[in-house]
């Protein structure tokens, strides 16, 4: 499963509004692909429908949607916003990277 912060569940929920998603229906897809300077990146969009291999599941009232290989990489993840002056945006928490890139938009296991 994977944690949403109340600042994040505020920010995503804003974003989705403002992207013409509904966030009682809508989800947030967060996924892992390959690349970045660690190896594995983080993938966030937001989706309306759900694919075959997809787990569904509500965290702090936003509705996430993961693939099965990425879900293997994020259990136990909290997605977190930070904003201000020097804030980075949307950032993971995962206990289960090994080493992070700096800018935190990469790992690896």
């Amino acid at each position: 499963m994977i944690k949403v912060s109340d600042t994040a569940k505020k920010k995503v929920i804003a974003l989705m509004t403002e992207e013409g998603f509904n966030a009682s229906k809508d989800f947030i897809r967060v996924g892992v692909k390959s690349g970045g300077c660690s190896g594995l990146s983080y993938d966030l969009s937001f989706d309306n429908k759900k694919e075959e291999n997809d787990k569904v599941f509500e965290e702090n009232n936003v509705r996430i949607i993961v693939d099965k290989k990425s879900f293997l990489y994020l259990v136990g993840t909290t997605l977190e916003y930070s904003g201000g002056l020097n804030g980075k945006g949307f950032v993971f928490n995962n206990p289960n990277a090994n080493r992070t890139c700096g800018c935190g938009e990469s790992f690896s296991l």
